[in-house]
Order: structure tokens, then sequence, then C-alpha cells
């Protein structure tokens, strides 16, 4: 599970309790590594003797794989990589007997029996504060251990945490050991605080503007011994092997530089690193365990890794054209959380103040997930859905912008550009149409997204190419093939409209900033319009680029119904900023539209295609059954816009998607990617249950995509068809149950994939109440425990027969008025931070 904030990258921590994927240096790099970093505990007991130390972190070979896949592992995926050096490390002093994880995002807790008589229970974790973007940026990952004996006799501990220095990487070297290129003039120094012990780790010959100029610090609340520089990690156990074992310190130990309690236990090399080198620096904390029958048998020991590195560069290969004019140039956009953590020193002079009330913020969101009337599996992956953005997949420069690439390069992006960096730049339009939990967490992020697009990427002519280049003062792509698709894709314009409406309603943006969005939010409607449907026939037709990196030819009911929800979307907004003539142009448009798609595509229980004539059938799917065939419906429910197609036959398509394409996978019957493997089901793109499947159908038919998988179940949900929807989610979450695949990783061209996104929308059309911040309104439909998110703040709907008590936990949550299913309650005031109120169905307040 990633552990990291907005903008600051982050590292992993594992089932296992090893830590890696260490991509806190602006880099997507799921196989990054800095060795040595580690965490260990040492034990010592009388009477039965033991003197021992372990790694802690277990062996990984002796847990069980998915017995039901072939050879064990899935494909495509390297979350279940083991570092050789931690491999090494086991076999030479051995780790923990047994450690399982579980995690309610972004807290993990991981449960260990150490095989020494002393049980670990770590809870790893990073603050996390719905609605406020820079809480939640926070560049740090904090561990508190809680060490219990469970034997008989009293026991000394020392639990230790090794992290090596990681400044002046160079971010395209895999350190061996201790060194690589980039390192050099790295240097460790203990500072002691008041109730903390800390290593600063700066690297004094890198140069300023580096990628990975900046600083990094570990943490040990108390008094800890340290082992301020070294290169091996088996000095670590030597360290920690002679360490004395007395029950409290000597006199020595107030000197606050001193390395360890004992001056004779240093093994400290001394002087910055040499050239190509660097530091490995530890701290080790000393505690007395009492037998497992008295009160003294536990305690807890909190460690804390930060970092700060300001210079992020344009490091990726754009698409467009090629641009020699740029020659060598690398492009600073910086970080944006630098500004309020410009080095490692503050954010460690900041953890000892904030770490109850972060981890109290933190905890109040995830408590309330706990809470929800669902599954525990439900829970945990619907808590994951706000992982994505807090991985290098997404980021923001200096100014703030906010800015996300399709996910992270890893084994299934081989052929983009291998597997260090990021995939596919950037904002693409089209996969961003799926995602949902960004928008809903932090709303700002996602206004952000949609300045961007009508600032900076929209055209002359209206249109809007689906990537964006960065830094935005640069050409971007007007008139010039952009690949993945080659023109602008028309889908990711529908999106625009769909999701500038979504950011009204969630609170993002107000009705001032539409005003101002006007002329570019027609333009882009005219656009549409004035080239894909110029005769008014209500179909869209012509060439139309889509997610599918190819274009679609002909109507089709993925297009169509996209269309038919942005005229809708685009409707209601005409009538807040009082555009009569608008609002009844669209209208028109859109009825017309209606009839004219049910009508031409609507055909044994499903929507399909009519191909171009003029265009043949190459990348179409005909007859075929799309998985995304229903897209704008799903997203009309999202906004509250209703049916677009008759009810009957939407759910009559749902049926038909859920039973022709949920399939038993079998990857050896395409040569697509193999997201499920023989042993599992998933929710392929497209099939053909009466047959005519085109020598060349449509690409990805054969894939499956969490998002799409995510999109239909939600779609489900709201249609009332609960066992179809749980249907698709038992199959996607069997897939990532830990085993074989990582639940806080959905990968598709990538991993931290942006499309898996979609997820969020099973809370929303599942029962969550649903917030319009146009009218104040919260809509309230099942009963139960449920998180509100109205982009002012946050808080908890308990619902309960007629009566309601919302609870506000941070910010302000402007609620005008409570709509349920029959009838409403009116408040006339908002509620703070802190508040709570009750209110009952009919009731004026």
């Amino acid at each position: 599970m990633p552990l990291g904030g907005i903008d600051t990258g982050c590292l992993a921590i594992g089932s296992d309790g090893g830590l890696r994927q260490w991509q806190i240096h602006h880099v997507g790099n799921h196989q990054g590594d800095l060795p040595g970093s580690l965490f260990a505990l040492r034990v010592q007991r009388g009477e039965p003797t033991v003197s021992r130390t372990v790694m802690l972190q277990q062996d990984r070979e002796a847990a069980p794989a998915r017995r039901d896949i072939p050879g064990g592992r899935a494909p495509l995926v390297t979350d279940d990589l083991v570092p050789d050096w931690q491999r090494n490390l086991l076999a030479r002093f051995g780790g923990v007997k047994s450690s399982e994880m579980t995690a309610t995002y972004p807290v993990a807790r991981i449960h260990q029996d150490s095989g020494l008589g002393i049980d670990v229970d770590l809870t790893a974790w990073n603050p996390m504060l719905p609605g406020d973007a820079e809480a939640s940026g926070v560049p740090c990952a904090l561990f508190e251990f809680q060490l219990t004996n469970t034997s008989l006799s009293s026991a000394q501990c020392w639990l230790a945490g090794s992290l090596q220095n990681g400044v002046g990487l160079d971010l395209s070297a895999t350190p061996r050991g201790v060194r690589a290129p980039g390192y050099g003039g790295n240097t460790n120094t203990l500072e002691r605080e008041p109730g903390w012990t800390r290593l600063m780790m700066d690297g004094h010959g890198c140069d300023p503007s580096h990628d990975s100029a900046g600083q990094m610090a570990l943490m040990c609340e108390g008094h800890a011994d340290a082992l301020t520089q070294f290169q091996d990690p088996a000095e670590l156990f030597d360290f920690l092997d002679r360490l004395p074992g007395w029950e409290h310190p000597g006199p020595v130990a107030a000197l606050p530089s001193l390395p360890s309690d004992a001056p004779s236990v240093s093994g400290s090399w001394v002087g910055p690193s040499p050239a190509g080198q660097t530091w490995l620096g530890a701290l080790s904390r000393k505690v007395v365990l009492g037998p497992a029958d008295s009160d003294s048998r536990s305690t807890s020991v909190r460690f804390a890794i930060c970092w700060s590195f300001p210079n992020r560069y344009v490091t990726w290969p754009n698409f467009g054209p090629d641009r020699p004019e740029y020659g060598a140039t690398r492009f600073w956009l910086g970080c944006h959380y630098t500004k309020a953590w410009p080095d490692a020193r503050h954010v460690a002079d900041a953890i000892p103040q904030m770490w109850d009330r972060w981890w109290k913020e933190t905890t109040a969101w995830t408590d309330t997930l706990e809470a929800m009337p669902a599954t525990a599996e439900l829970r945990e992956h619907l808590a994951a859905q706000a992982v994505v953005p807090r991985t290098p997949t997404c980021f923001r420069d200096h100014e703030g912008r906010f800015f996300g690439f399709e996910g992270v390069l890893g084994a299934s992006t081989a052929m983009w550009t291998g597997k260090v960096g990021f995939s596919c730049p950037l904002n693409c339009t089209h996969v961003w149409n799926y995602a949902q939990a960004a928008s809903a967490l932090w709303p700002e992020l996602e206004a952000s997204m949609r300045d961007t697009e009508f600032d900076v990427m929209q055209a002359p002519d209206g249109s809007l190419p689906h990537r964006v280049i960065a830094p935005v003062w640069l050409d971007q792509l007007w008139n010039v093939d952009i690949g993945g698709p080659e023109h602008p894709a028309l889908d990711g314009m529908l999106g625009t409209i769909l999701k500038t409406y979504r950011e009204l309603r969630r609170g993002a943006v107000d009705l001032d900033w539409l005003h101002r969005r006007w002329v570019g939010i027609c333009g882009l409607m005219d656009h549409i319009h004035d080239r894909w449907d110029p005769q008014d026939s209500g179909l869209l037709t012509g060439e139309q680029p889509s997610t599918h990196d190819i274009s679609l030819y002909g109507a089709n009911m993925f297009m169509g119904s996209l269309w038919l929800a942005a005229l809708r979307a685009a409707e209601e907004m005409a009538a807040l900023v009082w555009d009569t003539n608008r609002r009844t142009a669209w209208q028109t448009m859109f009825d017309r539209s209606s009839a004219a798609y049910d009508t031409a595509l609507f055909q044994d229980g499903y929507y399909v295609q009519r191909p171009d004539q003029d265009h043949g059938t190459d990348d179409d799917f005909g007859d075929g059954c799309l998985s995304d065939q229903l897209i704008g419906q799903w997203w009309a429910h999202v906004l509250d816009l209703g049916h677009i197609l008759p009810a009957d036959h939407v759910r009559s398509a749902l049926r038909a998607v859920v039973s022709n394409n949920l399939l038993p996978a079998d990857e050896t019957t395409h040569i697509q990617r193999a997201y499920a493997v023989r042993g599992e089901e998933g929710l392929v793109m497209c099939s053909w249950p009466h047959g005519g499947r085109p020598a060349h159908p449509t690409r990805y038919c054969d894939e499956v995509w969490t998002g799409c998988e995510y999109e239909v179940a939600a779609l489900c949900l709201a249609e009332g068809l609960s066992d179809e929807a749980h249907r698709i989610l038992d199959a996607m979450w069997h897939r990532h149950d830990g085993r074989i695949r990582n639940p806080y990783n959905e990968i598709e061209c990538g991993d931290h994939y942006v499309r898996s996104m979609a997820g969020w929308s099973v809370l929303e059309l599942g029962g969550a109440p649903r917030w319009d911040a146009v009218t104040g309104s919260l809509h309230v439909a099942a009963t139960g425990s449920w998180p509100i998110l109205t982009g002012t703040g946050w808080g908890v709907c308990v619902t309960e027969g007629g009566t309601v008590n919302v609870t506000c936990h941070h910010g302000v949550l402007p609620i005008r008025q409570v709509i349920w299913d029959q009838g409403q309650v009116e408040t006339a005031r908002s509620l703070p931070a802190g508040t709570t109120v009750t209110l009952t169905r009919g009731e004026d307040r």
C-alpha cells in the first residue's frame, strides 16, 4: 500500500512488512529501491535465554499463492516482487514468523508474530483530509509499532529503523547497496529534540538544481541510539547485537550528538560519503516489556520517514510532433508541496506537534468508511479509490496546477517507454472521463483541470485536444496528430462538458466561474454539433476518435450516450446562466437525438453500432455488445439528470452486457493485455453473442478494464440490478484480493491507472447521499451511516427511518435542504465543523 501525499511521491509497505517501491523523487518506478531501508527487532531474555535480531518482514516464499491461477502469479504486475537484498538479508538473519495486513486506506495495520515471544502490531499511514489537498500533501510516512510480550518472562527489546540517504540519486539508476550514480558527499546528522531523535540526511555533492536535490529524515520518538552512517545492513544487525542491556541510559545520553548510549558501541563511518556512494542511517529505541500477565507487557514506539525534493522537470516524452527547436531543454515544473515543506527539516519539526491531530483527522475519515452499511471488502476497495491522486500518477506544479498521467509505467506498459516513468501524458480527457474519486475527495484538483482545459487546451475552433503539454505556455496540440488517438478525442470533449457540470454540483466552482467559462463551453458544444451532426439528424457520424485509441465510425451508443448526457448537462448549465436560447436549442437536440439513437441502435436487447458504409468495418463492433455502451447514462445518474434513454431499454442493455461480457477469462484466446487470466472472471470490453465479430474488431475488445467494470457495476446499482452489480464487483475484487494482484493498484496501461477511479461511483450510486452545491441539496435514499463531501467540507450522514443526523467533521456543510425519496426537510443554516443537527422528514428548520 502506498504511503505518501498528493504531489509528494510515495513509498509502499507490503503485507510482509517490507518497504519498497520508493518513488519519492518524482519519477514513477514500481521497482524503485533504497536498499537497506527496513525495520528490525532485537529481543533479549534471561530465562529462557534469548538474544536474537530479526527483520520485521516475513519471507514471502512462505506465503500462499493463488492455487487457482496457473503459476500462482499474475502477468503485467510487479507488486509481488521482493528485492534481492531483502531476500538475502532474510536468509542471513531471519524474519518474522508471520505477517498479515488489513487496511482502510490510508491506514494499514500489519500484525506480525516475531517468533521471539513478541507480537508486533504496526500501524503505517500518511495524513489525509478529504476536502483539503494541502493537508493531504505532507511528504512523510508514519509508523507506530505496538510491541506486546506474549511470554511469561520479561524482555528487553530494541526496535530499529534504517533508511538509505537517497539525496542526489540518478533517477535512471537502481542502487546496488549504497552505490549509485549521483551519490557522493552525502551526510547523516544526528539531532536530538525534546521527545524525539532524528537523522537529517543531506547530499552536499548534489547540484541544487538536480532532480534529486533535497533532504530526507528518519525520526524516532524518545531517546534512540543511533548508527549515524554505515554501508551494509549487516552493520546494523551487528550494532544491535552489541548494544548493552541495561535498564537506564548512562549520563552520557545527555550529549545530543552522541551516536549511542555507549561510546564503545558506535560503528558509524565519519564524514561525507565518497563519490558514487551514500550512507545508510539507523535509529534504535530500547523498551522493556514485562511478562504477558503484567500491565507492562505492551508499549508503543513511533517512527517517521520524511522528505522534500523541490525540483520536478518534464522528463517524459510528450505526444504530438517532435519539437527539435526545444533542443536539450528540460522544463522545470517544480512541486507544489514544497511551498509548505521546502525541506525535510520543516516536516520533521511538524511531526511531533501534528502527529495526533493528523491521526485524528485521518481516522475520522477511515472510521466513517468502516461504519458504512457494506461488506468489509467493499469498504476496503472504496477507501482505496483515494490512492491514485496520491501516487506519482498525479502531481501539482509549483503554482498548484493539477496534472495527471494515465498511470505509472510498469510491466503492463512495455509497448510504451519501458518500466520507469509515466504512461501517456498528460491530463488525457478521455481516460479522466471515468475518474470520479479525485473530484469528490479534493474538488479543487479537478477544478484545476477544467481551468487548464478552457484556458490552455481549447483551440480557437472550440475543439479540445485530449492531452496537454506542460509547461502550459508551450505550443499545445492544435491541428497536429496527437496519438492515442491521432485526432482530438470526441469522448474526451463530451466528457469535459459533463465534468464541468459535475464540478459545479460538487462545489468546486461557482456560478461566477460558470459565467466566465460560458463562451468556451458554448464553443465546445458548437464544435461538436457542427463537426459530427451538421445535418441535425440527431446522430453523431463520421470519424469519432475515442478512448480505445482508434476512431469509431457510424452511429454508436458509446458516443451517442455521452452526447445525450452532455446535452442534458449543457441544458442545465444554460438555465443557471439564464441563456434561454441555448437551453431551448439543446433541449430540442436532446429530444431528437434520444429518439434517433434508440430507434436506430436498440436491437436484440442492447445497443449496437450502425457502421459507416464509406469506412468499412475495421475497428468497429457492429452487432457486438459493448460494455461501455451506456457510459452516458452512468454519467447522467451521477449528475442526477435522469434517464437519457428509455428506462426499460437501459436495464435490458445492462442485463445483456453482464450476461454476455462477464466471462471466465482465458488469455490464450487473444493477443491483447491479460488483465484477467484463467481461473478468474472479468467484464470484457465487447462480445458478439449473435456472431458477426469483424476480422479486425474494435481495439481492446478482449481486455478487462477495472474502470469500465466499476462504471457498469455502478450503473447496475442505479438501475436496481444489484445482483448484476455484485457479480462484477465480486469478480474484480477476487482478482485484486492481495494474493496475486494489489487491491491498492488496479492496473491498465500502467500502474495506479486513472480509469480505475470510476469506482467512487459505486458509492455514489449505491446508496450514499448525493450532494448538489447548486441548490444546496443533500439527496438521501438508503438508510445507514454515509460520508458527505460538499467541496467546502466533509461530514457524516446517519439516516434511519424518517430522521437524518448530519455531523460536520471538517470545513462547512452548506446544506439548505435534505431531499428524501418522498418529501423533504428544509434547513436554514450551514453546519460548521464540530456541529451535528438532526432533521426529520417533513419538518421545517
